[in-house]
């Protein structure tokens, strides 16, 4: 399989001259950990994730320097505290953002791809046509690719005129369930949480979704033509924020 097979198509993003404030407030309301940063022609320029908004001077945790003899300026504004300084008090993403991204191209192996976020330590990475952002792999696009798998090891063969057909029609039928499911705005079901294979339309939902949403996004996906079954799958849920 490649980047493309398993790849999210519809990228949430943002740009370079926005505020840390929208930043957090789309993560927030997206439910995602972090987003590709891109410019007017959709070139990826920087990711920008939770982690690079944890240490803000807004919330009182930035890190704070090293008690020197030298003065506060100098001190602040050292080799190894400035980017610190940046982070806490940057006001745009392109402040806050890491500007060298890997991507990769959606024919990249899944394997390579699987690599490079372990051996990276990252959580997604962009891919790219020609330079521009057509898609997005996270981990847990390879762990759901997984879970819809067949199950055993098979030996790979070559991709024939039937195969090929049956993966534009699971493309067919995962964007005919997306568009179902955007119209019910209140299903509250990203398009990393719904997969096809061999149409079969695989559904992810947090534990604590009301049951009555789940069964209305199942009966929409079973509603849709050419699917031949929907299996669900149950991820815990966000854990709970600590009484203040």
């Amino acid at each position: 399989m490649q980047a493309k097979d398993v790849m999210t198509t519809e990228v949430v993003t943002i740009g370079p001259d926005a505020s840390v404030q929208q930043v957090a407030m789309l993560l927030s309301e997206r439910g995602i950990s972090g987003v590709p940063v891109v410019d007017e022609a959709k070139r990826v320029v920087g990711i920008i994730s939770e982690g690079d908004l944890l240490h803000r001077i807004e919330l009182g945790t930035e890190r704070r320097p090293a008690r020197r003899r030298q003065s506060w300026w100098l001190s602040s504004f050292a080799a190894a505290e400035a980017p610190d300084y940046v982070k806490s008090r940057g006001r745009r993403v392109n402040d806050l953002m890491t500007q060298d991204v890997v991507t990769v191209t959606e024919d990249t192996p899944l394997a390579d791809v699987a690599t490079l976020l372990e051996t990276r330590g990252i959580k997604r990475v962009p891919v790219v046509r020609d330079g521009s952002l057509v898609g997005i792999i996270s981990r847990a696009n390879l762990v759901r690719a997984l879970a819809s798998a067949p199950s055993g090891i098979a030996a790979a063969a070559p991709a024939n005129e039937e195969e090929v057909r049956n993966r534009v029609k699971d493309e067919m039928i995962r964007a005919r369930v997306l568009k179902e499911l955007h119209e019910m705005e209140w299903a509250n079901v990203w398009a990393d949480d719904v997969m096809v294979k061999d149409q079969i339309v695989h559904l992810w939902f947090c534990e604590d979704q009301p049951l009555d949403q789940r069964r209305a996004v199942h009966i929409a996906a079973e509603n849709t033509p050419d699917v031949r079954g929907v299996k669900e799958h149950i991820v815990p849920g966000p854990p709970l924020a600590p009484p203040i």
